[in-house]
């Protein structure tokens, strides 16, 4: 097996071996560039409702985005179908991300540095409709020729 390499968002952080974990973690609806092995050809996602994986032929990189929580693998062969590696992908919440629990219902906020209301997959519907209702109005009222 080759090992991948994490290429650095950004920020500009040293990128690190797949060969340090045998898991990619990856937040729910944020992505993450990976750098392909070499003589990966094909690519195989165990579960698409979880992760999604774009494969970026001209410049060896796959684009691996969170999708639902969960986990499930990623596999990539060569041209003649033989594995080349096989990875877990692990779909979590941001840590910048509060949870509250008012009873059965479950809300969340994104706290970077202030808490405001957004909207999660797990979240009550009457929230998350509360949420989507106050973002359109927002949206609306910022649309030019509405101010």
């Amino acid at each position: 097996m080759f090992p991948f390499a994490v290429v650095a968002a950004a920020t500009g952080a040293a990128s690190r071996s797949f060969a340090d974990s045998r898991t990619l973690y990856v937040d729910v609806d944020r992505a993450r560039v990976v750098r392909m092995p070499d003589g990966a050809h094909t690519i195989i996602i165990g579960n698409p409702l979880v992760a999604d994986v774009t494969m970026l032929k001209a410049n060896r990189l796959l684009v691996v985005t969170g999708k639902s929580f969960g986990t499930t693998n990623l596999i990539l062969l060569d041209q003649t179908g033989a594995e080349v590696v096989e990875q877990t992908i692990t779909v979590t919440s941001p840590a910048d991300k509060l949870v509250v629990l008012r009873g059965t219902r479950r809300e969340s906020y994104a706290c970077s540095p202030d808490c405001a209301p957004a909207v999660d997959l797990a979240d009550d519907r009457e929230y998350t409709s509360q949420v989507v209702d106050a973002m359109k109005l927002h949206e609306s009222a910022a649309a030019p020729g509405k101010r």
